[in-house]
């Protein structure tokens, strides 16, 4: 089965048992952000609030729960897409198996978008106001669309097939905006609107842009897709979702395509002339994203049909609904990778660090084979590779492995994969750094906003250490200094409390330059300071969190006798980052005890979402 609309949806999957309706009253502000993550956390059924406080739009949350229930959405065409994205990357394979891929063309040719004159989305207007005021997070902002598909087009080549698609948060209240006429619209680094916005800035003229909120699953997950630029996601969406999207072509109505199936259609134009600050928003790092200046998107016109239901996703720390839509998207692109990045097996976007501050990647060293140095070489190709791959070029930190050492080595299973690069890894030559870069819009760890530094570590060859599993009695780290309470992380790592960033923030620089590698403490090859060392050796998601969202590398990575040679940095003794808090850090999220006393009291017994969530 394929889905026109997102009432299909709502239909089959309460028929088959994987969606409930809530007819309680919930309010939009916070309390139903809160149930949504409930209801993440406990594998619940996707959710259609029916009864929105001073709201006439049912909602839908937690559409794409479980990966089980987004594979199910997407039954009956996620293979032929899989098949054709293996085709794009190399298309030998139609010639090596034609019996496997012949239908592929077939299936790209017949998803073109389709243009049409009228659909269900024009059927009534509204205003900004009047829709769902989602608020995920005590101090949000204002109100957003948390899962927008947002339309433009190149102003110098306009057309559908050209077009971008992309999931850029759309804030609909608070700020200095002008109600019912203006809202904000956050585009991050390396997204698909950006040269649009760019074309359009050169020519001194507004960008039309339209917001579609609802429609076919398939639109969503185009939405977030990381298509190569200049193909349009709609194309994707066609073959994901099994039919052509219809796109309404009316200048009287809009000045782009309107997506005839959408629930809503905010429409409208990014004004050249003008930014108002949008933000702050709970992010999906953890923390709150704060005010910046990003364009205004000036609103003309509010459509939606008239059986309309307001999805939305609620983000924060990982793992949230977001993570689901990682998955998806490895499955479908990263069989596919080796073919696009020549030597690389596998890379893996840690989701527990906030996806772009870590990578995990499998190379191939191929380079000079018969030499019996061992050495990352080929590595270091394959990882500027990576790191010029579209949105994987945000990473803050990457850490590659050669194959040839462990065949079985899997870049998913993180622990492990700490083990086999910490028993390996050569302080002295294995770490290389960019200083000078862009990192992701919402991590705050780096200098200024997009501003950070990289760091890739590759290991190669045989074992140089094994990895402690004790803490021995005599470590010298604890009551020196303000650090204290050493804890063990995972083999080979401790996380380590330091004093106060504020009070000290050269501690660990301080401390490191005290250290010989032969201490007791030499023993471990990496140490991450921390605030809370219970808490981020308590489970490997608290430390790879902990870790990569509060450290930048060429600020906050030291060692035990640094040193610098033909401006190579390295260490001869352990490694250490500074992952404490620090004052130019955005505030992590934290929930309003008050909201959750209130859910609470609807999950507890009797309650209506007694026994869905806990």
């Amino acid at each position: 089965m394929t889905y026109r609309s997102l009432r299909d949806v709502v239909a089959d999957l309460e028929t088959t048992g994987q969606l409930i309706r809530v007819d309680a009253e919930i309010d939009a502000r916070l309390e139903i952000a809160e149930i949504q993550r409930r209801a993440f956390a406990a594998a619940a059924p996707a959710m259609l609030f029916t009864n929105v406080r001073g709201c006439r739009f049912s909602m839908l949350g937690n559409l794409f729960g479980t990966l089980e229930r987004a594979r199910y959405l997407f039954r009956h065409t996620f293979d032929a897409l899989q098949r054709l994205i293996r085709l794009q990357t190399d298309p030998m394979e139609l010639m090596r198996h034609p019996l496997r891929y012949g239908s592929s063309p077939w299936h790209a040719w017949h998803a073109l978008p389709k243009k049409v004159r009228r659909g269900p989305v024009l059927q009534c207007e509204t205003t900004v106001d009047q829709l769902p005021q989602l608020i995920s997070w005590p101090d949000d902002g204002g109100a957003y669309v948390t899962l927008p598909q947002v339309y433009t087009e190149d102003p110098r080549q306009p057309g559908l097939v050209r077009s971008n698609l992309g999931m850029y948060r759309v804030q609909l209240s608070g700020g200095r905006y002008q109600t019912n006429h203006e809202v904000g619209l956050h585009y991050q680094l390396h997204r698909g609107i950006a040269a649009h916005h760019q074309a359009a800035l050169e020519q001194g003229q507004p960008l039309p842009v339209n917001a579609f909120v609802g429609g076919a699953p398939a639109m969503t997950l185009a939405a977030v897709m990381p298509m190569p630029e200049g193909l349009s996601e709609l194309l994707f969406a066609g073959i994901l979702g099994g039919r052509r999207v219809p796109m309404i072509v009316d200048r009287k109505k809009s000045r782009l395509p309107i997506y005839a199936e959408a629930d809503f259609c905010l429409s409208g134009y990014l004004d050249p002339n003008r930014c108002l600050p949008e933000g702050p928003f709970g992010d999906h790092l953890g923390y709150y994203s704060l005010a910046h200046e990003f364009p205004v998107f000036v609103v003309e016109k509010v459509y939606h049909r008239r059986d309309a239901i307001w999805p939305f996703t609620v983000v924060g720390r990982p793992p949230q609904e977001d993570t689901i839509f990682g998955q998806l998207i490895h499955e479908l692109v990263g069989p596919a990778l080796p073919g696009k990045l020549p030597g690389v097996h596998a890379v893996h976007a840690v989701d527990a660090a906030g996806v772009h501050p870590l990578l995990l990647a499998l190379g191939s060293e191929r380079y000079v084979p018969f030499d019996p140095d061992r050495r990352p070489r080929e590595l270091l190709t394959q990882a500027s590779a990576v790191l010029g791959e579209g949105q994987l070029s945000l990473a803050k930190y990457l850490w590659i492995a050669a194959i040839e050492d462990d065949p079985t080595l899997d870049v998913n299973d993180v622990e492990r994969f700490f083990g086999h690069m910490l028993r390996r890894t050569d302080w002295r030559r294995d770490l290389h750094f960019q200083t000078e870069t862009t990192i992701d819009t919402l991590d705050y760890s780096g200098r200024g906003l997009h501003q950070g530094s990289k760091l890739i570590v590759a290991a190669r060859g045989e074992p140089i250490r094994e990895l402690p599993t004790e803490i021995p009695a005599d470590l010298g780290l604890e009551n020196r200094d303000g650090f204290g309470r050493p804890t063990l992380a995972m083999p080979g790592v401790l996380a380590v409390e330091g004093p106060s960033y504020a009070e000290c923030p050269k501690a660990v620089e301080r401390m490191t330059a005290t250290l010989r590698k032969e201490d007791p403490a030499g023993r471990f090859p990496l140490v991450v300071v921390v605030d809370d060392s219970r808490f981020a050796a308590e489970s490997l998601s608290n430390f790879l969190w902990t870790t990569f969202t509060r450290s930048d590398p060429a600020s906050d990575v030291y060692g035990v006798e640094p040193f610098v040679d033909r401006k190579h940095w390295g260490c001869g003794g352990p490694l250490w980052i500074d992952a404490r808090i620090k004052p130019h850090h955005a505030p992590p999220l934290v929930e309003d005890p008050k909201v959750t006393q209130r859910v609470d009291r609807l999950a507890a017994r009797g309650g209506p979402l007694h026994g869905v969530i806990e």
